[in-house]
Formats: C-alpha cells, structure tokens, sequence
C-alpha cells in the first residue's frame, strides 16, 4: 500500500485526491491511514484536510450509490451473498430498531461495512434521513482516519524511526489477513446450507 501511494504522489501527485475519492469510493481505510502518515513525514505535499475531504467525498457517494441500489434490487442481490447471512440478519435487526445509530456507525463495524448501504436501502430508510446521517457519518470517519494516520505517523516516527513502515505494514498485512480468513470462515459455514435440500412445497 506505501509503494503504491509513493509511486502516486511521485509520478502523478496531482492525481493524489482523486485517487484517495476512487479508493474509498470502493474500499476502506487503509490507504487513508497510510496517506496521513506519509503526510506527517514532510517529504510530499500532503493537505490532511484535503486528504479527509477526498476520503469523505469517496466514501459519501459511494455508500450513497449502494444504498440506492438495495432500495431499487434489494432482496435478489442478496441470495448472492449466503455466506453474510448471520451477519445480514443481525444488520437488519439493528437497523429496524435504531436506524441512525446503524447509519451513523457501521463504517466502523467490521464484517458489516461493506453490506449496511444494500441494507439501509432495502429496509426503506428515508432518502433524505440516509442522505444527511450518512454525510455526517463520512464526515467523521474521514477526519478519523485522515488525522489519525497523521498524528499516529508522527509518534512512530518518535519511537520507531524509518522502522515505522515495518509495523504498518505488518499491521496492514495482518487486517487483510483478518479479513480473508473471516471470508473463508463464512463460506465454509454457508457450503452445508447450500447442499441441503429445499424442502417440497
């Protein structure tokens, strides 16, 4: 993830905000994280406010875009993904009995991210309640995550020196890991209720 951010801002530097908006428009935190921290190195020309707004604008639309096609797709989409089951009937639930709280924190809720805007969407939240919970929720995750690389830059560099990159990426290495095990996991408990035969009608 720094190679990649490296070689952006070396070669194409200009190119660095939109990059950031077309990253999370898709994805998560780790390139935001990894930018603030290069932010707080001084060797690229790196606005961290302006890291949070590409990170903010990313993440608002893109959630805006997977919530508007649950409300028009909604339960089809879903019989695609078998092996979120537990996780979607549990996000269902919390959405149904507190929606705001769902909208306003499931960017930080692993497992759950990726899928909350289908399910926000197919549970018929109002447009205009997702639409500013939703900004407000980007908003604050952006900061987080843009100001958080920066500062928890700055204090690496303190205790760790030009060995920082070791830990991050270690850490990095370790999310990813994280997740593709909790993928595997999920599939594997969704093989045998597949295999199971529907019962006749």
């Amino acid at each position: 993830m720094e190679e990649l951010v490296v070689h952006v801002l070396t070669q194409y530097g200009y190119l660095l905000y939109p990059f950031i908006t077309a990253w999370t428009f898709v994805e998560g935190e780790t390139v935001v994280i990894v930018t603030g921290v290069l932010a707080s190195e001084g060797r690229f020309r790196i606005h961290v406010e302006m890291l949070a707004l590409a990170a903010l604008t990313g993440s608002f639309f893109g959630d805006q875009l997977y919530y508007y096609i649950g409300r028009r797709y909604g339960t089809p989409l879903l019989k695609r993904w078998p092996s979120l089951s537990g996780r979607i009937d549990w996000a269902f639930e919390t959405v149904n009995r507190s929606p705001a709280v769902f909208i306003l924190s499931f960017r930080w809720i692993y497992g759950v991210r990726n899928v909350a805007p289908f399910i926000v969407g197919i549970a018929g939240v109002p447009r205009v309640k997702y639409l500013v919970l939703n900004f407000i929720a980007a908003a604050i995750w952006a900061h987080s995550f843009a100001w958080g690389g920066f500062f928890m830059g700055r204090k690496l560099e303190e205790w760790l020196g030009d060995s920082k990159w070791f830990v991050l990426g270690g850490f990095i290495v370790f999310m990813i890991g994280f997740g593709v095990f909790g993928a595997m996991r999920g599939r594997a408990k969704s093989a045998p209720k597949a295999a199971e035969p529907s019962e006749p009608t």
